[in-house]
């Protein structure tokens, strides 16, 4: 069975994992979600939809599980619990979350669920309504207990981020921890400047070249040579790609290209477009490792036709390296791949209790069509567009 792997940077052990299934309570755009998750997941809606904002649940665990995370941690970089608990919470504002994680083609399932409320009193910081893990339906861990009734202060913490707490259990967060997560930003990664160890992780090309300069020789070389015989493809005169350093030791790619002088004409990073720095960000991420990947409008800055690859650019690479990938996207283009089923997009719909998240393969009318052969991008792209865009242009002139 593809999916992600809890080997990733850890080196821990060779067992793949996947995520299966996504419930949430009161997470942000989401009064409730209840969707199982196949090996690619295209998850598209309306603009603030919550399409990144479903995405961030998988980041949101794996800020607590990583080391120097925490629950109080993974609040406090999405404003605090008010900023995350969903506006059309009334009754039961708690947020909960539950994810089912498969491991090996044959292996166990594990489920992991956690709620959060906010403490009482002055503090008013978050807390652990409960925890619950499970392996093939057998309890392994059921927070509150004992210890946690006689020391409330325990419950500002999950045993996901405490390692004497979750020996029974290790193989989660150390899943969750490796989730990785890209949204390239062209302009940081041409102005990046060093970075803090607490930012090693940036998604959004900051410290990009530090992080392709850390990778062990061997395999940064394999992945630049795989990049370059891609980026020959689409841009013209390109020669090769490769790193080098400069005078103070900061890494750049460097892109050759064929010219009339004997030696070629260099670009470094800086001097790329913004077509080519996503792509090689793309490629990169997508070469790098086995955990899940989140991925953010992939799309943004790329011709169409190379749009129209992604999808199967991403059943590649799970072929190769049995990697689960989850893409949110508005993209007509990438959408349009015939191999897109049904069961692999999330469509969102937002309303006034909240944002709805279906498998497109549950509405009868996109399942019709989808067997009748059109594409995702037909059958279930113009659900998403947004009511009355015709009164824009009116607006605007009235303005």
């Amino acid at each position: 069975m593809p999916g992600g792997s809890s080997r990733g940077t850890g080196g821990y052990n060779t067992v793949l994992m996947r995520l299966t299934r996504l419930e949430l309570t009161n997470w942000r755009n989401f009064r409730t979600v209840d969707i199982s998750l196949q090996d690619r997941v295209f998850i598209i809606g309306p603009n603030a939809s919550g399409k990144s904002n479903l995405l961030d649940v998988f980041r949101f665990l794996r800020d607590i599980a990583k080391p120097g995370g925490g629950l109080q941690h993974a609040f406090e970089m999405r404003g605090g619990l008010s900023k995350v608990r969903c506006l059309a919470a009334r009754r039961y504002p708690e947020i909960r979350i539950s994810v089912e994680v498969a491991e090996g083609g044959s292996g166990p399932t594990w489920k992991y669920e956690v709620g959060v409320k906010q403490e009482q009193g002055r503090r008013r910081r978050p807390a652990v309504e409960y925890e619950r893990v499970s392996r093939d339906g057998s309890p392994v861990l059921e927070r509150p207990d004992d210890l946690d009734n006689r020391d409330p202060e325990r419950l500002s913490q999950t045993h996901l981020e405490q390692v004497n707490a979750n020996a029974e259990f290790r193989e989660l967060p150390r899943f969750f921890e490796q989730v990785r997560y890209l949204h390239l930003v062209p302009q940081l990664v041409r102005h990046a400047e060093p970075q803090g160890a607490g930012q090693s992780d940036d998604p959004f090309g900051r410290n990009f070249m530090e992080a392709v300069a850390r990778a062990p020789r061997k395999t940064r070389d394999s992945r630049l040579r795989r990049i370059e015989g891609a980026l020959k493809a689409v841009v013209p005169q390109l020669k090769q790609l490769k790193l080098e350093k400069d005078e103070l030791g900061v890494p750049h790619l460097e892109a050759i290209y064929e010219h009339w002088r004997v030696n070629g004409a260099r670009q470094r990073e800086d001097q790329f477009s913004d077509g080519t720095i996503r792509l090689i960000g793309l490629l990169w991420s997508l070469f790098e490792g086995d955990a899940p990947l989140l991925l953010e409008e992939p799309e943004l800055s790329l011709h169409t036709e190379i749009v129209r690859q992604i999808p199967g650019m991403i059943a590649q690479v799970q072929r190769k390296g049995e990697r689960q990938i989850l893409v949110s996207t508005h993209s007509a283009e990438l959408l349009s791949d015939p191999g897109i089923g049904g069961e692999e997009v999330v469509l969102l719909r937002p309303g006034s209790e909240g944002t709805e998240a279906l498998l497109a393969s549950s509405i009868p009318e996109v399942a019709a069509k989808l067997r009748a052969g059109l594409t995702a991008a037909d059958a279930i792209l113009p659900l998403t567009a947004p009511p009355r865009t015709e009164r824009l242009s009116l607006a605007i002139g009235r303005a």
